[in-house]
């Protein structure tokens, strides 16, 4: 009987085991799915968005205190209600336009 328990365990240990990689498309997460965490926590996103405009000016400074600035701006371009059902990338470059 333990011997059978021994040959499960060493058979349970042998399995590969799988790694889910998920990818996400910033493009398509509106800001009702940020704000909701229901795709990623909205932490994650605006690291990447930093590192996504840092890269378009060609900066490679982090600046902690402006990248919590302006997840607060975008948390509250996402609370208006015209907003919500827009990419996160279009609210940005709207209230860039504008600029907030």
């Amino acid at each position: 009987m333990d011997r059978i328990k021994l040959v499960v365990l060493f058979g349970f240990l042998a399995m590969p085991f799988a790694h889910a990689q998920v990818t996400v498309e910033i493009s398509k997460i509106t800001c009702q799915q940020y704000l909701a965490f229901s795709i990623a926590d909205p932490r994650d996103i605006n690291i990447w968005l930093s590192g996504y405009y840092h890269g378009k000016r060609g900066s490679t400074a982090v600046e902690p205190q402006l990248l919590n600035q302006n997840a607060e701006k975008l948390k509250a371009e996402c609370l208006r209600q015209d907003n919500s059902n827009l990419p996160v990338l279009q609210v940005i470059e709207k209230a860039m336009a504008q600029g907030k």
